[in-house]
């Protein structure tokens, strides 16, 4: 199989041999790759692969259609179409995954758009309603909005019965994130005048985090699922007791298999049907083909983008 392979810190293309099925294993003939924030950290070293992935193949999901399968699988059968969220190892034409980390791809949602599904939709769902609690009729502000986790998160708030204000520095994206549901788009300076707020999902880091706290309604919870803009902050203590904040940190790749599986479990039966109705979707930005991967990765780290960046196994 051809895989996209992290060489010296760099990416390259390279053949590598079909990996073979477990017990309670999958083996997925990929037809498309999410990208995401974590696979550039990869490249650059900053972000390895937990011991039960690859360590030179990027890719947290994908989407394809089931090869074959090991001794014991009961939820899937060879010819499935599904997305899987794993820790490693999907940007390749053959993916190994454990059948509890597969879901069903919806007969009318294509194989770009699952792609980017898994590892955005399961971050945004996790930190909002099991890290954060989030109930109906609160008010969540959504840092970040624009980007692959900020657009799931927008999107599962509303379905949730929030009201949405979505942070997006860009204003030329101001109108495709309130197309998503957010009931005020607003710049960062502009957070704080729209509180208070009972969550706050915060993606950039430490750039953000005294606002986050200023904002916060009594009972507030803050919870960091990203540092790309710091991963260190000046917090007012006095301002978060006089609230009876929180704060929260999250991760979803360390976490171990029955983690994962947990958390994608959740978004099987919360999100997957309201993606079937087309009461979510997955915005993708652009898709290119195994042989661009190097330019997908450099729109990666661009700024500008709207939703995900997809690679798709053909050329």
């Amino acid at each position: 199989m051809r895989a996209v392979t992290i060489v010296d810190h760099s990416l390259q293309l390279a053949e590598r041999p079909d990996p073979e099925p477990g017990p309670g294993e999958l083996l997925v003939a990929v037809k498309a790759a999410g990208l995401n924030p974590a696979d550039a950290l990869q490249v650059r070293g900053l972000y390895p692969a937990p011991p039960d992935a690859p360590a030179d193949i990027p890719g947290l999901e994908a989407a394809g259609t089931v090869e074959a399968v090991g001794a014991g699988v009961s939820r899937h059968r060879v010819g499935d179409r599904v997305m899987a969220l794993v820790g490693g190892g999907a940007q390749a034409e053959r993916l190994v995954v454990h059948e509890s980390c597969a879901l069903p791809v919806p007969e009318s949602v294509g194989w770009v758009e699952a792609a980017g599904f898994c590892e955005v939709f399961t971050t945004a769902h996790d930190a909002l309603f099991t890290q954060a609690g989030l109930s109906v009729g609160e008010r969540v502000c959504v840092q970040a909005a624009a980007g692959g986790v900020g657009t799931a998160a927008v999107q599962l708030a509303r379905a949730a019965g929030a009201t949405v204000v979505a942070s997006v520095r860009d204003r030329s994206r101001h109108d495709a994130v309130r197309d998503l549901g957010a009931d005020w788009v607003v710049t960062p300076e502009e957070i704080r005048e729209h509180g208070p707020y009972d969550v706050v999902l915060e993606l950039l880091g430490g750039v953000n985090m005294a606002d986050d706290v200023a904002s916060l309604a009594t009972g507030g919870r803050i919870v960091v699922i990203g540092v790309s803009r710091g991963a260190r902050a000046e917090v007012d203590l006095l301002a978060l007791m006089g609230k009876r904040g929180r704060i929260h940190g999250s991760t979803l790749r360390a976490r171990p298999l029955e983690g994962r599986a947990t958390a994608l479990a959740a978004v099987g039966r919360q999100v997957v049907p309201l993606l079937a109705r087309s009461r979510v979707s997955v915005p993708v930005c652009a898709s290119f083909g195994l042989a661009d991967v190097g330019r997908a990765y450099e729109q990666l780290a661009a700024p500008g983008k709207l939703g995900k960046l997809v690679v798709t196994m053909g050329d």
